[in-house]
């Protein structure tokens, strides 16, 4: 059994759930409050886990051997306990904050027993040891990506998908010993896809030395999450991975964009996807009073907070929409701020429906603290900026059609091997059929120094950064292709040509309109619309 396999099985539990009045929007939390727990006893069966962290009495054990009202009573009373740290009589039975902040507020709203039992028995009948093959870890962030998925849940827009993560966290190339941030942290994909990748460099970390694995385990990784919801999924993901973090666990609960972002040490390396929109409350509930720029934009207060919070001479990846790229007032103002004080060296134009919110366009954004040629420098950082356009002619990206790893192979090729951005770089990638596409005649002034059309075709071009001041207004919102089924303006009618075409069809229809009306044996109605059209459009009425 696949670990695809088991999700499928473990979401096909939520059928229970559903039975038992819980809405579509729960079904996760509820199936990890005791998944978590059949979890820990896997890891402690296989010997993954050396000292079961869970308290006697609180285990698996305590709920498969029940039934019936003792069933869901003992449920009950354990999530109580594992959230307080204190039995039914008030005795302390464990301190562990990282399970109290797990289980913080915990409590089941299944009603019938019976469905309880069913859920306990599905999960004992899962082929766990072919799940640990592969990680419980990963099973986990499979059924997060599950629940993301289905879009009726709402998660979606806030869950990047792995693939790109991955892509990002390959670019960057985190390192044993740098500190790793997500101020916006989810269910910290960002943070555990770079602490696989520093593992898969260390053979699972065990060519460091003891202390840095435990530098490793409890300080390397950092998230903030305003959500408590889901910086439970977020720290439950995290203790499955093997990362502990401090005594607030890995991920922090805590608004980025207030107290608990500005206290942040500054990082080696931030990955974020900061959540769309404007912030409730408009600039209100951006608190912090070190963003030079006030705005009521998420993502703009987001990206200050990022390059600010970068140490020199570090590295952050930003998955950010289009509006960031070109709105202007503050979000000009940001943007000449984030070139100045970094070198901004690559933009990522995504493709549409990678992510589950249906239509929104996004991009990366790879920038360094300081100058290509010295960290700490603070001022005209940005020389140069790379943009790869993956967007143009490209699919819709959905679950008919996949996005996977070889789509963005061809950008991590030409991005290079520098985790700074400044591998040798040179113009000119063809990927997906990138020469049929039609060049935008319009945007002449974008294809700066090209000498040949096969160039000026090209999803992988580059722009200084005098260019994008003068001809682009401190825009970066930067395209040269044009999408195969897009209309030319150019190619268009005459405006008179249109407006009569349109009148003509309306009139058409009006006609049809006034018939059915007759047909119906509305005359007298159909009359009274014929006046008032006239006298709308200035004729006579009799």
């Amino acid at each position: 059994m696949t670990n695809n396999d088991i999700v499928q099985k473990l979401w096909n539990l939520c059928d229970v759930l559903r039975d038992d009045g819980i809405n579509y929007s729960d079904y996760v939390t509820e199936l990890v409050l005791l998944l978590f727990i059949k979890m820990v006893h896997e890891n402690t069966e296989a010997g993954t886990l050396k000292k079961h962290p869970l308290p006697e009495s609180c285990r698996w054990t305590d709920l498969n051997s029940k039934d019936g009202q003792n069933l869901i009573e003992t449920y009950k009373r354990v999530l109580l306990a594992l959230s307080t740290g204190k039995d039914s009589q008030g005795k302390q039975i464990h301190n562990d904050p990282l399970i109290t902040a797990v289980y913080a507020d915990a409590q089941t709203r299944l009603r019938e027993p019976r469905h309880l039992r069913q859920m306990v028995v599905a999960l004992d009948q899962i082929d766990w040891f072919s799940a640990q093959q592969d990680g419980l870890g990963d099973l986990y962030e499979g059924l997060l990506e599950k629940n993301a998925s289905e879009t009726k849940s709402g998660a979606g827009q806030y869950f990047t998908p792995r693939q790109l993560i991955d892509s990002m966290v390959r670019c960057l190339k985190p390192q044993a010993g740098e500190t790793v941030q997500d101020p916006a942290a989810g269910t910290a994909g960002f943070l555990i896809a770079a602490d696989r990748y520093i593992k898969d460099q260390t053979d699972d970390l065990f060519d460091l030395e003891a202390r840095q694995q435990s530098f490793q385990k409890h300080e390397a990784f950092t998230g903030i999450e305003l959500v408590p919801g889901t910086r439970r999924l977020a720290l439950m993901n995290c203790l499955l991975h093997g990362m502990e973090g401090d005594n607030e666990g890995v991920v922090h609960l805590g608004n980025a964009l207030g107290d608990a972002g500005k206290s942040l040490a500054k990082a080696d390396i931030i990955l974020a996807n900061p959540p769309f929109g404007t912030a409730k409350g408009g600039e209100a509930s951006i608190t912090r009073d070190d963003l030079t720029y006030k705005t009521s934009n998420k993502q703009l207060a987001f990206l200050q907070h990022i390059y600010r919070n970068l140490k020199p001479g570090g590295r952050a990846a930003v998955v950010l929409p289009d509006n960031v790229l070109f709105e202007a007032g503050v979000g000009t103002e940001v943007r000449r701020d984030l070139m100045d004080k970094c070198n901004l060296h690559t933009i990522l134009r995504l493709p549409t429906g990678i992510f589950y919110a249906q239509g929104v366009k996004t991009n990366v954004l790879f920038f360094t603290k300081g100058s290509a040629t010295d960290k700490y420098q603070d001022t005209g950082c940005t020389d140069n900026v790379w943009v790869f356009d993956l967007r143009t002619n490209m699919p819709s990206f959905g679950k008919r059609t996949p996005f996977g790893k070889q789509h963005l192979a061809p950008f991590e090729a030409v991005y290079g091997d520098a985790p700074n951005g400044q591998s040798p770089r040179q113009e000119g990638e063809w990927s997906f059929n990138a020469e049929e596409i039609v060049v935008d005649t319009d945007a002449t002034e974008e294809n700066q120094n090209v000498s040949d059309d096969r160039l000026a075709k090209s999803r992988w071009r580059c722009f200084s950064r005098e260019w994008i001041r003068d001809t682009k207004g401190d825009s970066l919102d930067i395209s040269w292709l044009k999408d195969k089924d897009s209309v030319d303006a150019a190619d268009l009618p005459a405006p008179e040509v249109l407006a009569a075409e349109a009148m003509s069809e309306l009139v058409q229809a009006l006609g049809k309109l006034d018939g059915l009306m007759r047909e119906l044996g509305a005359e007298e109605e159909a009359d009274g619309q014929r006046v008032l059209l006239k006298e709308m459009m200035g004729g006579e009425t009799n």
